[in-house]
């Protein structure tokens, strides 16, 4: 059992080299032709952002947006801003209480589904499921109205008590707390599941030989096993609650509580825009994140100690839960109820609705499919869908063709194929709304005018998920027995046909993984095209933000259901056509 088997793979590329090495350097003047090209591309599209990005935050930023003179007055004012203080705090508290609820209770879950024999486990995995085809603005959206004053936790709290206040106040720090964790929970519970699913079973059982209770087995064995990947999810979801945008956006902002990433998107969004306050800004949110990376990286290196599979003796069995076995299945459904039944009941009551109301049997006579059908029937939203399609399918596409090639070389060890591989990962380090100060920057100065076009939102998708192509490439590669293509060049061919003969025929499972992957996470991302997207470029999850904030909800809620039904669709086709692909290539 080992950390990096059970983090995304896109993440655990940075823990295996985190420092560039210098001996790939004299190899590159060996590199092929390919290499090269590689090299140059990728650097062409890794390091423009982040020269951008220190460029405009130490010179002056005139009006008219050109730049001037040297200045360090941005991380003056920065650090002179009285409300810094206030925003670094609330970032930390929300992504460690975040982070912690989302791991206990997920960790708990995964242990519960894969460790033990609780009945009702297929309910979390279709909770899982459904959920990672979930617009996040959607999810929030739901959250939003189940906590709010018309939704039926604050109603019934009235009702039982009889006083006129509210339970949860939705737009506070708890609010925020509270909805980020939920959205965490079925990511935390797969990342989680692979560790207890490959833990060996007789520690455990000599435990509870030894007279251990079940709580204290859970505790002092299964925990204390899964301590490497729990301190190194722990450090993941902390980075990631640190970048996110949509819960402080839809929630904290209304409620005036500010975090980093808000505050970045109000300098973005002030007359005149702070573009050079915002940059360093965001510069200084790339190096704490860039050190917790690196924290997050040697906590996974160390993670082989831990390992409890050998060769000799394995047996994944189910731990017994004796008469608990009733709590498993009562969490399972709890979960399932909370995570996926609640708001998708909320979401499609709002948009049913024909105006905001609370969840009542007389409300049903005012239930209606106008949302549904002003969606359908209008010009404008189909022209926000095939945006979308085309943004999400064309950089899902180029960045799997990206990564065909990066990967072999990089697994393989070829001359370069060690650069090549960190200048995929470096994107990691970008937040979504940092990435998008600095494209939107590269879009202002570009000779070519692709500011406010699909083309500058694709160049931003590419340069941010490309990592993520990257590990599903490579370790497809390290699936396949270098003695194919050791055949093919024996036979006479060259890279470009053993790589179009041999490799991308096997490697085609992991490449349409990889392609389907990528195009959710375009199709659901909001935080970039927000800053990028111009009055023709709009994407769906834009409109929904911009429909939110000018309280059109029953629209917004009816756009996300269709666009989550659609988005389902297509992952199940694509699933389909790999299982397909792969019982044509493997024979099985």
């Amino acid at each position: 059992m080992t950390t990096n088997g059970n983090l995304p793979a896109a993440t655990t590329s940075f823990s295996g080299q985190s420092s560039i090495a210098f001996g790939s350097f004299g190899r590159m003047f060996k590199a092929s032709p390919l290499s090269i090209i590689l090299i140059v591309i990728l650097t062409a599209l890794v390091f423009p952002p982040l020269y951008m990005l220190i460029q405009t935050s130490v010179l002056e930023v005139r009006p008219d947006l050109s730049l001037g003179d040297f200045t360090l007055e941005y991380y003056h004012r920065l650090v002179t801003n009285p409300r810094l203080f206030e925003v670094v705090t609330n970032s930390v508290i929300f992504g460690i209480l975040s982070t912690a609820l989302a791991l206990i209770v997920g960790s708990l879950v995964a242990w519960v589904v894969e460790r033990t024999d609780a009945p009702c486990k297929f309910l979390i995995y279709l909770t899982s499921i459904v959920a990672l085809g979930t617009p996040g603005i959607l999810k929030v959206s739901a959250w939003l109205f189940l906590f709010g004053r018309s939704g039926p936790f604050n109603e019934a709290y009235r009702n039982l008590t009889g006083m006129r206040g509210n339970l949860i106040n939705v737009n506070s720090m708890t609010g925020m707390v509270l909805i980020e964790s939920i959205i965490w929970l079925p990511m935390v519970f797969l990342l989680m599941s692979a560790t207890f699913r490959a833990a060996n079973a007789e520690m455990e059982e000599a435990a509870r030989m030894s007279g251990a209770s079940v709580p204290t087995t859970v505790w002092r064995i299964s925990l204390k096993l899964a301590m490497p990947a729990v301190l190194a999810l722990a450090m993941f979801i902390f980075i990631r609650t640190l970048e996110a945008f949509e819960v402080p956006a839809l929630v904290g902002m209304p409620g005036k509580v500010d975090v980093l990433t808000t505050e970045i998107y109000r300098s973005m969004h002030d007359l005149p825009p702070q573009t050079g306050y915002a940059s360093a800004f965001s510069v200084i949110l790339l190096l704490a994140l860039s050190v917790l990376l690196v924290c997050y990286s040697r906590i996974s290196r160390n993670a082989e100690k831990y390992a409890s599979i050998t060769g000799k003796g394995y047996r994944p069995r189910p731990f017994q839960l004796g008469r608990y076995r009733w709590a498993g299945a009562l969490m399972n459904i709890a979960v399932f109820l909370i995570v996926l039944v609640l708001p998708l009941v909320g979401i499609l009551w709002v948009a049913l609705s024909p105006f905001p109301q609370p969840i009542r049997i007389s409300g049903m006579s005012r239930l209606t499919m106008d949302n549904f059908a002003h969606i359908v029937n209008s010009a404008y939203y189909s022209k926000l869908v095939v945006n979308t399609l085309l943004v999400a399918a064309g950089t899902a596409t180029v960045a799997m063709t990206f990564s065909l090639a990066a990967g072999w070389l990089a697994a393989r060890r070829k001359a370069g194929g060690q650069i090549i591989d960190q200048l995929m990962t470096i994107p990691l380090v970008f937040p979504g709304l940092v990435l998008g100060v600095a494209m939107l920057q590269i879009g202002l100065r570009s000779p070519v005018p692709i500011y406010g076009t699909l083309w500058l939102i694709g160049l931003a998708f590419l340069i941010r998920y490309i990592p993520y192509g990257m590990r599903y490439s490579f370790t497809g590669v390290l699936q396949i027995h270098p003695e194919l293509e050791q055949a093919a060049g024996a036979a006479g061919a060259n890279t470009f046909e053993t790589l179009r003969k041999i490799v991308f025929p096997l490697l085609l499972p992991a490449l349409t993984s990889g392609w389907i992957f990528i195009f959710l996470l375009c199709a659901k991302e909001m935080s970039l095209p927000l800053l990028l997207a111009g009055p023709n470029s709009q994407t769906i999850p834009v409109a929904m933000f911009n429909l939110w904030t000018n309280g059109q909800a029953g629209e917004v809620a009816a756009l996300g259901l269709l666009w989550a039904l659609a988005l389902t669709i297509v992952a199940i086709v694509f699933k389909k056509l790999a299982n397909r692909g792969a019982a044509d290539t493997f024979g099985h």
